[in-house]
């Protein structure tokens, strides 16, 4: 599978709000108190999110491609490429949703 169509609304949102550049959009996704975690630099709530959203997401003029995507125990393992003005190549970032299906975590390790 790829692309966002398969993906919970939420996950699909964080990628398909990020290539649109559409910040709102992008931090609606979240719940008020999620984490997002890059590489052990954690930051939480939607402010700590917008803050990297500025630095490493929409500000560097990220673009997503989904590769692929894997659920296990309510995490979404989720395949991608990137491009843009920060990092360049392919990955995987790990989603969990609370119980709204708004996006509770993200983990970026690789």
């Amino acid at each position: 599978m790829t692309g966002t169509s398969n993906l919970p609304p939420a996950i699909a949102a964080f990628f398909d709000a990020t290539n649109a550049r559409d910040t709102e959009r992008f931090l609606a996704a979240f719940a008020p108190d999620a984490v997002l975690d890059d590489w052990g630099r954690s930051f939480t709530g939607r402010e700590g999110i917008a803050r990297w959203n500025d630095t490493d997401n929409i500000g560097k003029q990220s673009h997503f491609e989904v590769t692929g995507v894997l659920e296990t125990n309510g995490v979404h393992a989720v395949s991608i490429t990137v491009t843009g003005n920060g990092y360049n190549g392919g990955g995987t970032i790990a989603f969990s949703l609370d119980g709204e299906g708004r996006i509770a975590r993200v983990d970026i390790t690789g």
